[in-house]
């Protein structure tokens, strides 16, 4: 459903050069060459800075590759609906989450989502908060959730469906001397191990914004990239690790861990959110999926400790 021009160019984009779009696609360099040398002429505008070391898009082209990846996929969901009506399968739902979330709210959501809707079918994958949101800008997954602490630019290839405050708690086991506090600050941690996730992690970043803001820095006594390893050593030890309750609620559940909201400005510094394509038609299921995830949202999100004071 694209045209050969714009289908070269995608391919091109994508590759990185010339020569690995003519091994991908089994057409001659020269005919790709071409057929984007005629989209230029069309658009008016050079799409490609050419070098040695292979093509780079240029503003234009990437605004170009913006528009091309959003018609591959609605020419997909398009075709996906068409061989639905013939008893077809559907493409899953292609989501990707940072790991708080991964733990408990995706899987739970995707069971609960499942009973509905027991055709659907889904992928994850589970990143660190960039290349979550970057999969959704290069078209590779349909949906990421994930926690931001920077404001998403309106020229950015990614939409928020939904975005609401994640700040992170201080979690600790329900027999550590500070369990019972109905608010800390992080001055209050000083005398007890920090358990924390790696430096790509938004709560390592909250949690070192709030440091140096009050000049009590703690040296974790366990650093890590996968959140189960810290839950499990903060049951079994006096140690503190940071979550937001969107992410914890589950683990609180058994009464085992304790989390304890933050005095600190610096550690509200987050939201949670929901991120699509920038300007993409949603194929029904995933326009469904998205409402159901951010309605069980919404429900954590009203239960956190700390909310409305």
């Amino acid at each position: 459903m694209q045209s050969l021009a714009t289908k070269y160019f995608y391919e091109v984009a994508l590759k990185g050069s010339l020569t690995a779009a003519s091994d991908s696609l089994h057409v001659a360099v020269s005919a790709i060459s071409r057929q984007i040398t005629g989209l230029e002429e069309e658009v008016g505008a050079s799409l490609f800075t050419r070098s040695a070391r292979g093509m780079v898009l240029t503003e234009a082209g990437q605004i170009l590759l913006r528009h091309v990846r959003r018609s591959v996929l609605e020419a997909s969901a398009v075709l996906e609906s068409i061989a639905a009506l013939q008893g077809g399968e559907q493409n899953p739902i292609r989501i990707s989450c940072t790991q708080g979330l991964a733990n408990e709210l995706v899987p739970s959501a995707l069971a609960a989502f499942s009973r509905q809707l027991p055709s659907v079918r889904f992928r994850i994958w589970v990143d660190s908060a960039k290349p979550a949101t970057q999969r959704v800008e290069a078209g590779e997954v349909d949906m990421a959730l994930t926690f931001s602490i920077t404001p998403n630019a309106s020229d950015s290839g990614v939409k928020v469906l939904y975005a609401r405050p994640a700040p992170a708690l201080a979690v600790m086991s329900r027999d550590h001397p500070l369990s019972r506090r109905r608010r800390l600050d992080i001055r209050d941690l000083s005398g007890y191990p920090i358990a924390l996730t790696d430096e790509l992690s938004s709560t390592y970043k909250l949690y070192q914004l709030a440091s140096n803001m009050t000049d009590t820095w703690v040296e974790p006594q366990v650093y890590s990239n996968y959140a189960e390893a810290l839950h499990a050593y903060v049951r079994e030890s006096q140690a503190i690790l940071f979550a937001s309750y969107v992410s914890i609620a589950e683990r609180l559940k058994p009464g085992r861990l304790v989390a304890v909201p933050l005095k600190n400005p610096e550690m509200h510094a987050r939201t949670v959110q929901v991120q699509v394509m920038r300007g993409r038609i949603l194929p029904d299921t995933i326009e469904q999926f998205s409402r159901f995830i951010i309605h069980r949202l919404d429900e954590l999100v009203r239960r956190a400790p700390g909310q409305g004071h």
